[in-house]
């Protein structure tokens, strides 16, 4: 497949995946106000997707390199990318790579903080 069709389908995948997270907000939103129980389900979903997706790309031939592209990285990345950092570091702990896999979730979590709060930060400076 040429280098333009893998950018398609990402692309189209991560439009429709975007679009689901955003209907599934304003499905859940009236529902528990003042938790973000949205994001909590789509995280969920989204990592059980990319879970059963990845796993039967790799051990069967159910899911095609193109659908992979187009299910995995596109339509769960723009869903969730909890669902790929997820994915991801269940690769590191699969591999035996237990000391990556505690930077990275480290990394995440703590360099998310730290760069939240920085670019509100720098915001605030501007405005």
């Amino acid at each position: 497949m040429k280098q333009a069709g893998a950018v398609m389908l990402v692309g189209t995948g991560g439009f429709l995946g975007s679009v689901a997270r955003y209907l599934v907000g304003l499905m859940f939103a009236p529902l528990v106000p003042g938790f973000p129980f949205a994001t909590l389900t789509v995280n969920i979903a989204g990592s059980f997707l990319i879970g059963f997706l990845g796993e039967l790309a790799v051990s069967t031939t159910l899911v095609s390199p193109e659908a992979r592209l187009f299910l995995v990285t596109g339509f769960c990345g723009g869903f969730t990318t909890f669902s790929a950092y997820m994915f991801e570091h269940t690769a590191l702990l699969k591999d035996g790579q237990l000391f990556y896999a505690a930077i990275y979730l480290a990394g995440t979590v703590a360099g998310g903080f730290v760069a939240l709060y920085t670019g509100a930060f720098f915001a605030k400076l501007w405005t």
